[in-house]
């Protein structure tokens, strides 16, 4: 396929795979939210530790805050990343309620002037993945190159997103990064090679501590309080 013609592919691809998304209702985003916050909470049990990178949810992406707050309780340095310059590799910097805010690309709030860290994992929302492990963003190609800059110390990526996001392949090139983890609602899937380029997505199952305990929600139950996230530009 040229390169032409994959772009397009891809782009009509990325557009079907946003309207699975966008049909759901709400209801259904919250109940596979608190699947996925129990898979991770589970599963990787180091989140509770270092630095997290996290995405500002947008388009009904899986929606990570609720997440962060439980881990930023238990000892967790959150971080968002920020577009500095088109075609470079985004930096990430601290976040947490209350740090002053602005407004990126699509509207998508970062932090303004907090200290730059380096993420030890990312949770990288996905459009689609396929089963190598490749990811279908939005098409700027931010993380690819993100990761190649990190490559040095590289953090463990783990992408979130839902199991109608998954696809046979996304014809991967030679800037196209793969993921080290995938959770959806289903589950955990993992790189059979763990990192690097080559590899096959297995499905890794439920973590073993919930599979007796999915009925239950997670303790900080649906409700956050309002403004907890720093909504709108400024922060509260």
């Amino acid at each position: 396929m040229q390169h032409t013609e994959l772009m397009a592919w891809r782009k009509n691809l990325r557009r079907e795979l946003l309207a699975r998304r966008q049909a759901l209702t709400q209801e259904e985003l919250h109940a596979l939210r608190i699947r996925m916050d129990q898979h991770l909470l589970y599963g990787f049990p180091g989140l509770a530790k270092g630095v997290l990178a996290f995405c500002w949810p947008i388009q009904n992406e899986y929606d990570p805050r609720h997440l962060v707050r439980i881990l930023r309780e238990r000892g967790t340095t959150a971080a968002l990343p920020v577009v500095i310059a088109p075609k470079a590799p985004l930096v990430f910097r601290e976040w947490h309620p209350g740090v002053e805010m602005a407004l990126g690309k699509l509207d998508i709030p970062y932090p303004a002037a907090s200290a730059e860290l380096v993420p030890d994992t990312v949770l990288l929302p996905m459009n689609g993945f396929d089963a190598q492990g490749y990811r279908l963003g939005y098409g700027g190609g931010f993380f690819d190159r993100t990761l190649e800059a990190l490559k040095d110390r590289r953090p463990l990526v783990i992408g979130v997103t839902f199991e109608t996001g998954a696809i046979e392949t996304i014809h991967p090139q030679p800037w196209d990064m793969p993921v080290d983890y995938v959770v959806t609602e289903r589950g955990v899937y993992g790189r059979e090679n763990g990192q690097g380029d080559s590899g096959k997505l297995e499905f890794l199952g439920m973590p073993r501590e919930q599979r007796t305990e999915l009925s239950s929600p997670v303790c900080y139950a649906a409700d956050i309080a309002p403004g907890y996230f720093g909504e709108g530009p400024a922060g509260s």
